[in-house]
């Protein structure tokens, strides 16, 4: 619910309302290591002029009132509040995805050469959110350069009233009562590679053909999603035998992915705030060594399962049923803070054994080509437990594969590199 809501950006009255379901937790874990924040880059294929874009920046922003707040601490839950401030502009100069000051904006704008970034906490939205801020940053950019945007594409414009919908938790709109929540998972194995120094987020990017990836995943009769998500539990299962059976390590056997999913492909809602779920496909190496094609089909079975209707309603009814109880409710905030945190290291990532987040392909008006090299996905930096994550995102015949990493190894990147170039597909790597 938005209470005062007013969407002009000059108006004294402003706006507050609470964090969506998806993003109560996010104050509660974020440190400066643990940001939650993540990047969307765009790199063109010319030198970004720097007056263009910010004017670009100052054209859009009051397009976009809903990230324009700042996160206050309410007696029992953060909340947003409506601010005045200016879209940072910043040189791309530092390590991505650092944390946002809390007193200040929750997004930036970052340029270096010819990349434009977008950084986002999730406290204000997700992947899917931040693409279309950035779809129609690039639209002000290129048409203050004299490349307009063909009227029948469709962008968030510039000038126009926001849809209501927009601002909506869409989480609480879908939730249906008296749906049984799911059940607690058991532990995964983790990576146990030794942590690097501080600052120790690190990214590497692998930029490859998307028609070679595709045409490797249709040849299986998987899509590439599928595929990819297969290729990193059969890196992680290289791993994990790469240790004696009598390691301690070895001790917990399961594998399990998150992998988000966007459920505006699901639902109806133009909410630009977060609204998406997480399904996490498992492998049980207690029953033995798994070839590539069984780590497929076990793969694509679970994400069917997990991504049909009814099972994503049973997570709905978990994640927001349980906020909505009277005695939660009623609970201060420093203590639901503490309880949140907990259980986010018992019960959140100590269940799988890494992050895949997959963007899909982004549209834009085909003459952008000529314009537009590749996009990237940088996810938030892992937890220390997990140590790497990844995320993909691709555009025409480019598919950009980012790893995060926090650890002092990079054997899992080499590994699924190394495997994808073994499959006859040509991968560039780039930072």
């Amino acid at each position: 619910m938005v209470l005062k809501r007013n969407l002009t950006r000059n108006h004294d009255e402003g706006f507050w309302y609470p964090l969506d379901n998806a993003a109560k937790i996010y104050p509660a874990i974020t440190d400066d290591e643990l940001t939650s924040v993540f990047r969307i880059s765009a790199s063109l294929k010319h030198e970004i002029n720097i007056k263009r874009l910010f004017k670009a920046v100052r054209i859009i922003e009051s397009r976009f009132p809903y990230f324009n707040v700042r996160i206050k601490e309410g007696f029992f839950w953060y909340y947003f509040e409506s601010a005045n401030f200016l879209t940072p502009v910043e040189v791309d100069d530092k390590i991505p995805c650092r944390n946002f000051n809390t007193s200040g904006p929750l997004y930036r704008v970052l340029v270096k050469n010819n990349r434009i970034s977008v950084e986002f906490s999730h406290k204000l939205t997700d992947g899917s959110g931040a693409l279309e801020y950035l779809k129609t940053l690039l639209m002000s950019y290129f048409e203050l350069s004299g490349i307009k945007t063909p009227a029948a594409f469709h962008f968030l414009k510039p000038g126009e009233q926001p849809n209501p919908e927009e601002f909506e938790d869409a989480h609480n709109r879908y939730f249906k009562e008296d749906i049984p929540a799911s059940v607690k998972r058991p532990k995964a194995f983790h990576l146990p590679f030794a942590l690097k120094s501080k600052p120790r987020f690190d990214v590497i990017n692998a930029i490859m053909p998307m028609s070679e990836l595709k045409a490797k995943a249709t040849e299986k009769g998987y899509t590439v999603t599928v595929f990819l998500v297969a290729v990193y539990f059969l890196v992680i299962q290289e791993i994990f035998e790469s240790f004696h059976p009598s390691s301690k390590i070895r001790k917990y056997k399961k594998l399990s992915l998150e992998v988000p999913i966007n459920l505006r492909n699901m639902y109806s809602s133009a909410t630009m705030r977060n609204f998406s779920l997480f399904v996490m496909p498992e492998i049980d190496l207690s029953l033995g060594h798994y070839t590539f094609d069984e780590i497929l089909k076990t793969v694509f079975h679970q994400m069917q399962l997990e991504t049909d209707k009814k099972l994503v309603n049973k997570i709905l009814a978990r994640n927001v049923g349980s906020e909505r109880k009277l005695y939660i409710r009623s609970i201060p905030l420093f203590i639901k803070s503490f309880v949140l945190k907990m259980n986010y290291y018992s019960l959140g990532c100590s269940q799988f054994s890494g992050t895949f987040t997959n963007l899909g392909v982004v549209k834009l008006p085909s003459l952008w080509e000529e314009q537009i090299d590749y996009f990237i996905l940088t996810p938030p930096p892992p937890t220390k437990l997990l140590k790497v994550t990844c995320g993909v995102i691709g555009y025409h015949d480019q598919l950009v594969l980012s790893f995060g990493n926090i650890s002092k190894s990079k054997d899992l990147e080499k590994r699924f590199i190394h495997f994808l170039v073994e499959q006859d597909i040509h991968v560039k790597l780039s930072i």
